[in-house]
């Protein structure tokens, strides 16, 4: 049983489509395996575009996981494969090479070049060729807003990681590898961990209050859940040529340079701000890690 996307974000959508996988195959005996895409096609369309990306290969591999997935087929995705046609893509890659049994697809899958492919001709396809179709349609929260990917971007650029997570299903993370900063933090009592953004999406610049723990089963810190409060951004005080996460943890001291660490972001503070000096910077700081603290102490640990 295959289910097909990009899944960008594997929200609330992505893992009811999985789960309908997941039916299908047990009642027939078979693996549920996801077929996707890397690079994300959008990097390779339009290779000068902003960073976009909510989870990245890694990531991505992770939650598929998590969410019971046997088998992940990587297909990679450049302006060659691009020039296949729908109808090469399900014989070639589709049958051929994956075998697929039965395919399950959102409502807005397209494919193959020109994005001819659709939910309709998958299903003649499938006829044709001998595999089953499920096709889901737009699954909705509460409140109606169909869940997407582009939704959940525009949250995290309007500063609402709480209505993200409500999205998702959990809170949105950034991870990445603690690498060396300028260690202002030290000089003025909170000390922090520096992560670069890489490809993903910029959130609004600002101030969160953030969860953290560590990634992999030899990690020391993984399986822990470590409050803090962190500043993604500019840094205006002191100046950053590049956007940065810069995370304070609390009631911790300890070597964390070269650990991977994901950084979970639980709710929104404020703005970042530019300060007349270190002194007031330092006494901003206090307090939102004293607000960071309070908004954590209502949210039950998530790692």
């Amino acid at each position: 049983m295959l289910a097909i996307g990009n899944f960008d974000g594997l929200h609330r959508g992505h893992a009811l489509l999985i789960e309908r996988a997941r039916t299908i195959a047990r009642a027939d005996g078979r693996p549920v395996a996801v077929l996707t895409f890397e690079p994300h096609p959008r990097s390779v369309f339009v290779p000068a575009t902003e960073p976009f990306r909510l989870t990245p290969f890694r990531v991505k591999e992770r939650e598929l996981a998590r969410l019971g997935v046997d088998l992940l087929f990587v297909q990679h995705f450049d302006l060659a494969f691009a020039t296949k046609s729908a109808e090469e893509f399900l014989s070639e890659i589709v049958v051929g090479a994956i075998g697929a049994a039965h395919v399950v697809v959102g409502w807005d899958c397209t494919f193959g070049k020109g994005r001819r492919g659709t939910p309709e001709m998958l299903k003649a396809k499938g006829s044709e060729y001998g595999f089953g179709v499920t096709v889901l349609e737009p699954i909705r929260e509460k409140n109606g807003i169909v869940y997407s990917s582009t939704q959940i971007r525009e949250l995290l650029k309007a500063g609402k990681p709480r209505e993200t997570a409500a999205l998702l299903g959990r809170c949105w993370e950034i991870d990445g590898r603690v690498m060396v900063g300028d260690r202002r933090g030290r000089t003025i009592g909170f000390p922090t961990v520096n992560l670069g953004l890489g490809e993903y999406l910029r959130p609004a610049f600002g101030v969160y209050a953030v969860r953290v723990c560590g990634d992999g089963p030899d990690d020391p810190f993984a399986g822990r859940s470590l409050d803090g409060v962190a500043n993604i951004g500019l840094r205006p005080t002191v100046g950053s040529p590049e956007p940065r996460l810069e995370a304070h943890l609390f009631d911790i001291d300890a070597d964390l340079y070269g650990r991977h660490l994901r950084v979970a972001l639980v709710d929104y503070i404020r703005p970042e701000r530019k300060f007349s000096g270190l002194d007031e910077l330092k006494a901003q700081i206090a307090e939102d890690a004293r607000r960071a603290r309070q908004l954590l102490a209502a949210v039950a640990p998530s790692c």
